[in-house]
Order: structure tokens, then sequence, then C-alpha cells
């Protein structure tokens, strides 16, 4: 059976486009005591994006804090605030802000029309009723969250997505303005989870044309950005971002993100970061594009953290193992339908340990 995959149905690109926020959110606006809220991501608290935002007098602004990646138990709190603040649904969810920021947004739009915890939506396809409208704005660029169709938590038990149809946007707005003045080591986290997608999408047992064209695309741009110098690195990587996305949609991630994923849930190691320290093991799983990401990290002088997990319990490590390998998945579309016989327990444990 073929996959018939939804895509985010609006796409505004270009400088200076978050100015046209307030026309793009107009026609999604109802009567006088309606509202929108923004869920901007508080590095930007009392800054200058946030004075831009188009803020109406009946919409809230709530501030987000993305210092631990999103946990289900936080979805559910945002959504309790939402819920106090107003008896009836919003007209829209904005999110502002990088991957983190995005996913909150996507998770509390539709944990707005569905009951229950955002925990007991972790999987594929849980999801019953469609999500509150909702648009996203990326700050930063790299990990597809504008174009994906999951919205990736830590729960009680494990780390996964809401992964639905429901998930994606209704609006994307990329203005490679809101790239200017991220920190260096956080642009090139984030940038790598873009660059890591492509290389697992294509060397992917999944991999079709569909999806080779989005990968090949947009590790293109991510050799233009992290190898090369361009006055445009913003615009490119923007779209690398969203090509990345496209490619992993038909197609999927690979060993890195799994291993990554097991590791947050212990340590709560930030994505993008989690993505580059897992990566720099898989010499032998992706040699050439673990080869040319060193060359990448040794251009823009990044150092990435060592001995993680040099004082964790066997329990730690069991955990990690189990929360990696249950992301069947993944590890299929990395070495196949006999994956298990290939990335065992014991070889799992041993990576980790590396690390």
């Amino acid at each position: 059976m073929y996959r018939n995959f939804s895509v985010v149905p609006k796409v505004m690109f270009g400088r200076g486009c978050f100015n046209q926020l307030d026309e793009v959110l107009q026609e999604r606006r109802g009567s006088n005591n309606s509202y929108m809220v923004f869920i901007l991501d508080d590095v930007f608290q009392d800054r200058a994006l946030e004075n831009r935002i188009p803020l109406r007098d009946n919409d809230y602004l709530l501030h987000v804090n993305v210092d631990v990646e999103p946990k289900t138990s936080y979805i559910d709190e945002l959504v309790g605030r939402i819920n106090n603040f107003s008896p009836v649904l919003p007209d829209g969810i904005i999110g502002i802000g990088g991957g983190s920021t995005m996913d909150i947004a996507k998770a509390v739009s539709l944990m707005l029309t569905n009951e229950g915890s955002a925990a007991d939506y972790q999987g594929w396809d849980l999801i019953k009723n469609p999500a509150v409208y909702h648009v996203g704005i990326p700050t930063l660029s790299g990990t597809g969250a504008e174009v994906s169709r999951t919205t990736v938590l830590t729960g009680p038990e494990k780390k996964l997505g809401i992964n639905s149809d429901y998930t994606l946007f209704d609006q994307m707005i990329l203005d490679p303005e809101l790239l200017v003045g991220v920190p260096k080591d956080q642009w090139f986290y984030t940038g790598m989870d873009c660059y890591i997608h492509d290389v697992e999408s294509l060397h992917g047992t999944y991999l079709n044309e569909f999806s080779r064209a989005y990968g090949e695309k947009s590790i293109d741009l991510c050799r233009q950005v992290f190898l090369e110098d361009h006055e445009e690195h913003d615009d490119k990587l923007m779209m690398a971002s969203l090509f990345g996305g496209m490619s992993i949609a038909y197609s999927q991630v690979g060993a890195c993100h799994a291993l990554s994923y097991g590791l947050s849930f212990v340590l709560g190691t930030h994505h993008g970061i989690g993505c580059c320290i897992t990566f720099d093991y898989l010499d032998e799983v992706y040699p050439t594009g673990v080869e040319e990401f060193r060359k990448m990290m040794e251009k823009h002088g990044i150092e990435l953290p060592r001995n993680l997990t040099g004082n964790l319990s066997e329990q730690q490590f069991d955990t990690m193992v189990k929360v990696a390998l249950g992301l069947a998945p993944l590890w299929e579309n990395c070495f196949g339908k006999d994956w298990q016989k290939i990335m065992t327990y014991d070889r799992a444990m041993e990576l980790y340990k590396r690390m």
C-alpha cells in the first residue's frame, strides 16, 4: 500500500514576510469575542520580535519555556491555561520559535480538540479529531518541525511523537530574517538535524524517488551553508529544513534519531545536540555522512561534549536502549526488516557506553 500523506497547504516564504502575519490571520478570525493564541519562546520575551506580534484586544500571548524538551505534562498544563483563559476554542494557535516551540504549538492545537492527556496520543495516527487551526513560524531552521506530521514529546514512559495528518500546520510563514542573531552553536546543532535527516533518508531502505528528490536538494543546500560561504545562508538553510522534512515525510529517519531519543529520554539532551553527539559515533552505519559532518564541525569550530554516559547506572543504560529499540520504523528504514539481527540490544548498549 502506498501512503497518501498530507502536506502543509499554505506556505509563505521571503524576507520580511512575518509582517504579513496579521493579514494571514484576518481571514481566520471570527466574531469580536474570538481570539488567537500566540505561543512564543520565552527567549523573545520583552524583545523586538514580541513587539511585532499583531495582537488584537482578546488575543492571548503565551510564553513557553524550552530549556528542556517538551513533555506531555507541559502540554497538558498549557492546554489547561488556555481553557482557563476562555471557555471557547481559539480561532488559531500560532507557534513562533524553534522546533520545540513549534512542536508545542502543534501539540496544544491537537489537545484542545481531543480529550485526555497528550501522553495518550504518543504514537501513530491515534488522534481522532482535527486540530484547531495552527500556524508555524520558525526562528531556527533545521528540525523540519514546520512541515512535519509529528510533534516530538517526552512522556512518562517514552519519548515519541504524536504522529498524525492532523498534526501538520495549516500555514507556514518562513522569514529568513527571523534567523538573524541565533547563537552559533545552536544554529549549527539545529542545522545538523536537517543534514542528518537527509543522510538517514538517502541511505534508508524506505527511499524512493519522492524522498530522494527532496533529500538530495536539502543536503546540497546544507553543504552550501556549512561547507561554503554564502550571503544567503539563512535563506538556504530555511529551504534545506523544509526539503529535509519533506524527504523524511515519505521515508523515515534512522539510527541516529532512534539513539538520540534514548539519550534525550534519560539525560534530557536537546534534540539537535543529541543528534550530533549520536551521529559522531555512527561512522560504521553512515561513513560518508559522518566524515562530512566532522568537516562541518571543524569549519565552524564546534566541539561536542564527551563522556555524557560515564556515570549512568545499568538501569539508565537499559532504559536508553529500550527507548531507542522501541522505534521499529526508524530501524527498519536503516537496516531493513531484519534490523533486530543487526542492531541488537548489546550493540546499542555498546554505542551508548561509548558516548
